[in-house]
């Protein structure tokens, strides 16, 4: 069972005890992400990011890193368009410690202006990282082609303009408008005691809202469609199309993501089958979807020889088509259930699946459905619903990126 306690201070306590195992993962989830960031803070909460790892008033970033591999623990953080995650695992008899040094990060990082520069550096790498692998870089693109004038289509990592203006005051005043306690979800799982949820709150309680704090809103930005064309001297051609979609309270969600995994989300959809399998056109064909509190996409990728690329955008025009005319079976439905329900279970085995799953159901739903709850959930989408689903989406004007040598 999940239990969710709110502090005085308004901060989210949610735990899941699951006695059977010997670890505990823990996790500070905050409502910020990069579509919250003004154009010119662009990149600011993926610095921040980085930022709490590299030293408090009473720890360096190298005794950080010590205090873990002496315990044999992990932690790490990861930045999304709309939340930041600061999290640990290690054996339970270690729970204590492993959040009395995120607690630590999280309220006395210090910001020295020489870790920053360094910091900047990083980041600026793992930027010039993305943008030379086109696979990553198309992904980017086509976000902004489908909210050129929304935060939602901004790169998370930012870029090479924004990050150099970073300093330690712009860094605070963010923190200020977006780290506050109704904000903030602590998130554990695993063999929990007592006496580690009642550590948790003490560390926490100290927690005060800033006057500069910021009521977190979504904005239902429109999609764009459009094209995004990069030529690029690279062995392969790449292709992105991105479709509307919903958002993860639509009540079309469970139909969406049914539809993804007929379309391109496994290994028996009508893309890997069609396209790799019948033609052997591609080694990376797929489909995503991508769910926010208000709106989504649904995205198609594949790669190819540059040779082969426009017979590779041919085929998956002639798929979409086809799947758009005819609709799928009820055959195919059933397996993508199936599909859905043995993933979704199987995904949350261990303790820091759990912690990530309560943690951002609190954050984004303020709610907490059981297994069984979003099973029967699954079990209610029917074909109707798939096929419909399936018009509506592909009769829409897709946003598209193309990068390669001969793309257009």
């Amino acid at each position: 069972m999940v239990s969710v306690y709110t502090c005085q201070n308004g901060v989210r306590i949610v735990s899941e005890v699951i006695p059977h195992v010997r670890s505990i993962s823990v996790g500070i989830w905050v409502g910020a992400g990069s579509r919250f960031e003004a154009p010119e803070e662009n990149g600011i909460t993926h610095f921040i990011e980085h930022m709490l790892f590299k030293g408090t008033k009473t720890r360096t970033a190298k005794q950080i890193a010590e205090e873990f591999d002496r315990i044999g623990g992990e932690i790490n953080a990861f930045t999304t368009k709309e939340n930041t995650c600061y999290y640990a695992k290690v054996l339970d008899h270690h729970g204590e410690l492993a959040i009395t040094i995120l607690a630590d990060m999280f309220f006395n990082s210090l910001f020295n202006p020489v870790e920053l520069e360094k910091e900047r550096q990083v980041v600026l790498e793992e930027i010039l990282m993305s943008e030379d692998a086109p696979d990553d870089d198309i992904h980017e693109q086509l976000w902004q082609v489908m909210y050129p004038t929304d935060s939602l289509g901004l790169p998370i990592l930012g870029n090479s303009k924004s990050l150099e203006t970073f300093s330690a005051d712009t860094i605070h005043n963010y923190m200020q408008k977006h780290y506050y306690p109704e904000n903030i979800v602590i998130s554990v799982a695993g063999n929990i005691t007592t006496e580690l949820l009642v550590h948790i709150e003490k560390l926490f309680s100290q927690f005060t809202r800033s006057p500069l704090a910021i009521e977190q809103t979504v904005t239902y930005p429109a999609f764009h469609s459009g094209r995004f064309v990069k030529s690029r001297d690279v062995e392969q051609s790449h292709i992105a199309i991105a479709y509307p979609g919903v958002g993860v309270n639509d009540k079309g969600y469970y139909s969406f993501i049914a539809m993804n995994n007929i379309l391109g989300g496994n290994m028996s959809s009508r893309l890997f089958q069609e396209i790799r399998e019948d033609k052997g056109l591609a080694y990376n064909i797929f489909s995503y979807h991508s769910s926010y509190t208000d709106v989504g996409s649904l995205t198609i990728y594949g790669s190819t020889n540059n040779q082969q690329y426009p017979l590779l955008q041919e085929s998956i025009d002639e798929t979409l088509m086809k799947i758009k005319s005819e609709g799928v079976s009820e055959t195919e439905v059933h397996n993508a259930k199936e599909q859905l329900k043995g993933s979704f279970v199987l995904s949350l085995e261990g303790t820091n699946a759990r912690m990530s799953h309560n943690g951002r159901n609190e954050l984004i739903h303020g709610k907490h459905m059981t297994m069984d709850d979003i099973i029967a959930e699954i079990d209610k989408v029917t074909l109707d619903q798939v096929n419909s689903l399936l018009g509506q989406t592909l009769s829409a004007d897709p946003a598209i990126a193309l990068i390669g040598q001969n793309v257009k």
